[in-house]
C-alpha cells in the first residue's frame, strides 16, 4: 500500500507542475516537520508558480533559517498564493527573503491591489525615519533599511502583477507604480543624503543643517522613469536641478556645492555597494555636456545651456522629462521651461540627422549572437515601437499640442485621437507593446537583474510562458514572440509610411488621411530634401486603377522607408519613377516587385546610393531583373563577352550600327559590375578585373571593326596592336579610370609610309568609335615615347630604336605595366619581349633611379590640381595610389631581372612578391596594400555616388557619408571615413619615404 500511496503523491506533484518529483517529495516532508503544516495545505497553491520546483526550494531554504515567518505566511491562504507565485517567478526575491526572512509575512496582505504613490513614499520615508526631509540616521544602516523597504514594496507590486488574471492588461499600471517606487526611493535616499551631508559622514562633507535644508534639489526623471513606464530593474535616468531658497543667506556657488554632494550621496544610497545589494543604476549622463558636465546646475544654467549649446537629441531626450523626487515645484518649473524646446527641435537644421540617429539606436550595435534573443533592441522589439511613436510625435508635435505626451501608450492614443494613425493599427501596436513589456518584466523579475534577452533553454522558456500567462509552454511563447516581432515591423511601416500615400491617393475608409503638409513633414523628417518633389513622384507611381499602380500602392510604403535609409532618397525615388515608367506594365517587373522584397530592397539601395547606376539603369531598365539573383549580378567572363561582341558585329553590316551595339554591351556590363560592387556580391579586386575585361573586349571589338573598314585587303599583311599601360595594364581599373594605351604596328612588307598612314587612320577610328558620351572611355596615349610630342603610333622597330638610344627612366618605368590587349598576337609577343629588356634590365641604372625619385618629388609638387588639399588627393597625395605604385615600380626596376615574381603588371602581386623575396617586410607590405586598396575603393565609390570622376576625397559631409555607405560604413560615418583614410595614408607614407627615398 505504501508504494501505491507514494506513486499517487508523486502523480499529484506532477499534476501541480513539479518536475523533480523525488526532490519535491523530500522537501515537502522536511517542511511538514519544520512548519507543522499539512502537506495538502502547503502545496494547495503550487500550481500558481511558474516554476514550482524553484519556489519549493526557496521556501525550504528560508524555513531552514527561520521557520516562524514562513509558517505565519503559509498558513494564510493569500500568503500561500503570493509566496508560490512570487518565489516561483523570481529567484531574486527568493534570495531577498533568505537574507530577510522577517519580511515574508508582509506578503499576507499583498496581491489584491497595487500600492499607490503616496503609500510608496510614506513607506520609504518611514523606512529611514525621515522628518522634514532629513533621515533619523545618516549611517549605512539607513541605506540598508531603504533598500529593504523598497524591495518590500516591490514585492507587493510583483504580487499584484503575477496574480492578476490578465497581466498583459495591467502592464501600464504596473510600470507606473514601478516608476513611482523609484521616485519614492530617490526621495528617501535624498533624506539620508541630507543627514549625511549635515552630519559629516565620510566623503559627504560637513555643512550646517540649516544650509542643507535651504538648498532646493529637484530630481528630474528622464526616459522610462519620466514617462512612468519603468521596468522592474532598469537604469533610472535623472537630471539634477538646484536652487537656493529665498532669504537663505548662502551664495549660489555654495548652494551648488551642497546640492552636488547631496546628489552624489543620493545616487550612492541607491547604487552603491552595501550589505544589501544595490537597487538599480542611477544614470545622470543625460545632463548638459553628459559625463563631462557638472552633475548639478541651477535652472538658469540649464536654460542657458539649452539656448546656446544643446544638440537636437538633447531636446528629444527631454520629451519624457518629469519631476520625480526632491523639490517637486522646482522640478515643475524646470519641465515647464524646457518642454517648448522639445517641440521646436523639429525645425532645427540637423533634425533629420538626429531622427536617423534615433533609427540607429533602434537596432543599436548589439552582438550578432544576441540579435535573435533581443527583446528590447532587436528588430520588432520594444525600441521599434517606442521609436515609431516618438518619431510621429516629434514630426507632428510642433504644430499639434494634442500629441505631446510622455508615455508611449498615452502618446499612441493621442495620435489616434488626432487622426495620425488608424485605430486598428494602434490597437495592435498597443497590444504588441504590452506583450513585449510583460515579457521584459518577467525576465527581469526572474533574477531581479537588468536583462533584455529571451532565454535559450527550454526549461527557462517554459517558466517564462507560465509566469507571463501568455502561453502554455516554451515553444508557444517563442512562437508568440516571433509573431509579435513580425507584426511590429509591419505596423511600423503602416503607421509611418503608408499614410504618406493618403496625401496623393485615396485609402480604404478605415485609414486616416494625412494632409499634404503633414506628409511633407514626415518625408522631411526621414531625410528627403525635396518633400514636394517626392510627393509628386509618389503620386505619379501610385495614382490610377492599373495593375501596376495597385502593386505600387502596396509596395510604396516600405520602399519609401528603404529609400530613406539610403544615401540620396530624393534621387533614388526619382530614378525609380523613371525606370517604372520605362518598363510600364512589363509582367516580369510587376511580378518581381510583388513577389521579391529582397530584389525591391536592393533596387532602392542601388538607386539611392549611386547616380552612376541610376543614370545607366534609366537606359537599361531591364537590368532590374538581375536583382532577383546574385548569379545574374556576377561579372561575365571575357570569353562570353568576346563571343557576344563578335556575334553583334556579324549581325550588323553598318560600322556605326555595330559599334552602337558594342557600346551598349559595354554600358550594360559596367552597370552589372557597379550593381554587384555596391551590393557586396564581388570584391574590389573582382570589380577591377571585371572593369578591365570589359575595356579589353570593347577595344578588341572596336579594333576589329575599324580594321575591316580602313585597311584594304592588299595591306592586310600589316600587323597592328594595342598595348595596355598604367592601371589598365595592371588590370586594376576603377570606375571612371582612363585606359592608358600604346599603339604599335609592323609593316610586314607594306610600304613603310603607307603602314604609318594606315596606323594613324586606325588610331583615329579607334578613338572616334570608342567615344561614349554617356560613359566615357578615354583612350589615353600620353605614356608613349616622347609623351604628347611623340607620334601616336610607332612601328616595332621605331620603338626598339627609341628605347635603345633615347629612352628615359620614366619610360622604362611606364613599361612595367605594359600588357597586350588587342590586335596581332605575334606583334604583341614581340613588343613585350622588347619591353622586358627595358623594364627588367640585367644591370640597374643608378642615375635612372635617381631621376625617377626626382620626378616623383616634382609630380607631388606640380601635378596636384590648383587649390587641392594633398592629404585628400587619392591618386597623387602622400600615402595614396602613386606612392605605393611608384615604390613597387622602383623595386621592379631594381630586382625584376633576378626575382621572377616581380615580373607582373599587377601592383599588388608585385608587392607580395617583393615581400616573399625579403625586399619589403610583411608589416610594410600590409600597410602599403591597405592604403592602396582603400584609395582605390574610395575613388570608385566617389564616381559611383556622383556619376562624375574625381580623385579628391570630398569635404562635403553628406557626400563623404555617401561614399562611406557604399564602402559598408554605418550611416553618418563621414568622420570615420576620413580618419581611416588619413591613418592608412600616413602609415603608407612613412613606409614609402623609408623605402623609396632611403
Amino acid at each position: 500500500m505504501a508504494g501505491i500511496e507514494r506513486s499517487s503523491a508523486l502523480t499529484d506533484l506532477a499534476r501541480r507542475g513539479f518536475s523533480d518529483l523525488d526532490e519535491a517529495e523530500a522537501l515537502l516532508t522536511e517542511l511538514e516537520e519544520l512548519l507543522g503544516l499539512p502537506r495538502d495545505e502547503l502545496v494547495s497553491d503550487a500550481s500558481t508558480a511558474a516554476d514550482p520546483d524553484a519556489a519549493l526550494r526557496a521556501i525550504a531554504r528560508v524555513a531552514r533559517r527561520r521557520a516562524d515567518p514562513v509558517r505565519m505566511t503559509l498558513r494564510e491562504p493569500q500568503g500561500r498564493r503570493v509566496v508560490w507565485a512570487l518565489l516561483g517567478a523570481s529567484q531574486g526575491f527568493a534570495d531577498f527573503y533568505l537574507r530577510h526572512p522577517e519580511e515574508l509575512p508582509d506578503l499576507v496582505h499583498a496581491g489584491a491591489s497595487l500600492p499607490g504613490d503616496d503609500e510608496l513614499r510614506d513607506a520609504l520615508t518611514e523606512a529611514v525615519h525621515a522628518t522634514d526631509g532629513f533621515a533619523a540616521d545618516g549611517g549605512e544602516a539607513a541605506w540598508v533599511a531603504l533598500r529593504v523597504g523598497y524591495r518590500r514594496m516591490l514585492a507587493r507590486i510583483a504580487a499584484f502583477d503575477l496574480l492578476h488574471p490578465s497581466p498583459v492588461d495591467v502592464v501600464p499600471l504596473v510600470s507606473m507604480r514601478l516608476a513611482d517606487a523609484a521616485g519614492a526611493a530617490l526621495d528617501a535616499s535624498l533624506a539620508v543624503a541630507r543627514t549625511r551631508v549635515s552630519g559629516g559622514a565620510t566623503g559627504a562633507g560637513l555643512f550646517p543643517r540649516e544650509e542643507v535644508a535651504a538648498v532646493r534639489l529637484a530630481i528630474i526623471g528622464m526616459g522610462k522613469a519620466g514617462a512612468r513606464e519603468l521596468n522592474y530593474v532598469s537604469d533610472v535616468d535623472v537630471i539634477f536641478v538646484a536652487e537656493v531658497a529665498d532669504g537663505a543667506g548662502i551664495t549660489e556657488s555654495r548652494g551648488i556645492d551642497i546640492a552636488t554632494r547631496l546628489a552624489v550621496q543620493t545616487m550612492r544610497g541607491i547604487s552603491g555597494v552595501e550589505i544589501e545589494p544595490p537597487l538599480w543604476e542611477v544614470d545622470a549622463n543625460l545632463r548638459p555636456e553628459g559625463k563631462q558636465g557638472a552633475l548639478v546646475r541651477t535652472l538658469g544654467s540649464h536654460l542657458s545651456y539649452y539656448d546656446r549649446w544643446a544638440k537636437s537629441w538633447e531636446f528629444q531626450a527631454l520629451l519624457k522629462a518629469r519631476p520625480l523626487a526632491g523639490d517637486l515645484p522646482l522640478g515643475e518649473q524646470y519641465v515647464a521651461a524646457v518642454q517648448p524646446k522639445v517641440w521646436t527641435s523639429g525645425a532645427r537644421e540637423n533634425f533629420v540627422d538626429n531622427v536617423q540617429r534615433m533609427r540607429e539606436r533602434v537596432t543599436d550595435n548589439i552582438p550578432a549572437r544576441d540579435v535573435p534573443f533581443q527583446l528590447k533592441l532587436g528588430p520588432g522589439g520594444i525600441r521599434d515601437i517606442e521609436f515609431t511613436v516618438q518619431l510621429l510625435q516629434l514630426v507632428h508635435g510642433l504644430s499639434d499640442e494634442g500629441i505631446r505626451a510622455r508615455g508611449t501608450l498615452v502618446a499612441l492614443d493621442a495620435l489616434v485621437a488626432e487622426g495620425y494613425i488608424g485605430r486598428a493599427d494602434a490597437a495592435a501596436f498597443s497590444r504588441d507593446y504590452r506583450v513585449l513589456r510583460l515579457l521584459e518584466h518577467r525576465l527581469q523579475l526572474r533574477g531581479l537583474s537588468r536583462t533584455h534577452l529571451m532565454p535559450e533553454k527550454p526549461e527557462d522558456l517554459r517558466t517564462l510562458a507560465r509566469s507571463s500567462g501568455l502561453a502554455e509552454c516554451g515553444p508557444a511563447i517563442w512562437e508568440l514572440w516571433e509573431s509579435v516581432k513580425r507584426e511590429v515591423r509591419d505596423i511600423h511601416v503602416r503607421l509611418f509610411y503608408r499614410p504618406l500615400l493618403s496625401a496623393v491617393a485615396a485609402l480604404p475608409e478605415d485609414e486616416r488621411v494625412l494632409s499634404t503638409a503633414q506628409a511633407h513633414d514626415r518625408l522631411a523628417a526621414i531625410g528627403f530634401a525635396d518633400p514636394v518633389g517626392a510627393l509628386r513622384h509618389i503620386a505619379a507611381l501610385t495614382t490610377g486603377l492599373s495593375r501596376k499602380s495597385t502593386i505600387q500602392r502596396h509596395l510604396m510604403p516600405v520602399m519609401i522607408r528603404w529609400f530613406a535609409d539610403g544615401v540620396d532618397p530624393d534621387y533614388g525615388l526619382l530614378a525609380f519613377r523613371r525606370i517604372s515608367e520605362r518598363l510600364g506594365n512589363t509582367p516580369w517587373f510587376l511580378r518581381m516587385l510583388r513577389d521579391s522584397s529582397a530584389a525591391a530592397e536592393s533596387l532602392t539601395r542601388v538607386l539611392s546610393g549611386s547616380r552612376y547606376i541610376g543614370e545607366l539603369m534609366e537606359w537599361i531598365p531591364e537590368s532590374v531583373a538581375w536583382l532577383d539573383s546574385d548569379e545574374s549580378l556576377l561579372p561575365r567572363s571575357g570569353l562570353a563577352l568576346q563571343a557576344e561582341a563578335r556575334a553583334i558585329q556579324s549581325r550588323h553590316a553598318d560600322l556605326d550600327d555595330a559599334m552602337k551595339s558594342v557600346r551598349a554591351l559595354r554600358r550594360r556590363e559596367l552597370l552589372r559590375t557597379a550593381m554587384s560592387g555596391i551590393l557586396g556580391v564581388v570584391t574590389i579586386e573582382q570589380v577591377a578585373e571585371a572593369l578591365t575585361t570589359i575595356t579589353d573586349v570593347t577595344i578588341q571589338a572596336t579594333l576589329r571593326a575599324v580594321w575591316r573598314d580602313i585597311v584594304p585587303a592588299e595591306d592586310s599583311a600589316m600587323d597592328f596592336a594595342v598595348i595596355a599601360m598604367g592601371r589598365f595594364g595592371g588590370r586594376e581599373l576603377g570606375f571612371g579610370s582612363d585606359a592608358d594605351i600604346l599603339y604599335v604596328y609592323r609593316a610586314n612588307g607594306v610600304d613603310a609610309q603607307r603602314a604609318a598612314e594606315l596606323s594613324l587612320k586606325v588610331v583615329a577610328g579607334l578613338r572616334r568609335l570608342s567615344e561614349d558620351h554617356r560613359v566615357p572611355l578615354d583612350l589615353d596615349a600620353d605614356l608613349r615615347p616622347e609623351g604628347r610630342n611623340g607620334p601616336l603610333a610607332r612601328s616595332l622597330d621605331a620603338y626598339a630604336e627609341y628605347y635603345r638610344r633615347w629612352s628615359l627612366s620614366w619610360e622604362a618605368q611606364a613599361l612595367l605595366r605594359a600588357r597586350g590587349v588587342a590586335g596581332s598576337v605575334k606583334l604583341i609577343t614581340a613588343f613585350l619581349e622588347l619591353a622586358d629588356d627595358v623594364r627588367y634590365p640585367a644591370s640597374v641604372d643608378q642615375q635612372g633611379l635617381r631621376e625617377i625619385k626626382r620626378i616623383k618629388a616634382r609630380v607631388e609638387s606640380e601635378r596636384l590640381p590648383q587649390g587641392a588639399d594633398p592629404a585628400r588627393h587619392l591618386k597623387l597625395g602622400p600615402g595614396s595610389l602613386s606612392d605605393v605604385e611608384w615604390l613597387v615600380q622602383l623595386i621592379q626596376l631594381q630586382h625584376g631581372h633576378d626575382v621572377p615574381g616581380l615580373r607582373t603588371t599587377s601592383t599588388m602581386k608585385a608587392l607580395r612578391a617583393a615581400q616573399e623575396a625579403g625586399i619589403v617586410s610583411a608589416d610594410a607590405a600590409d600597410r602599403l596594400q591597405e592604403a592602396w586598396r582603400l584609395s582605390s575603393r574610395l575613388r570608385s565609390a566617389n564616381t559611383l555616388l556622383s556619376g562624375q570622376t574625381s580623385d579628391v576625397l570630398p569635404v562635403d559631409r553628406r557626400r563623404l557619408d555617401g561614399i562611406g555607405r557604399l564602402l559598408g560604413y554605418e550611416p553618418r560615418s563621414a568622420t570615420q571615413v576620413e580618419e581611416d583614410y588619413f591613418a592608412a595614408s600616413r602609415r603608407a607614407r612613412r613606409v614609402f619615404e623609408k623605402l623609396f627615398y632611403g
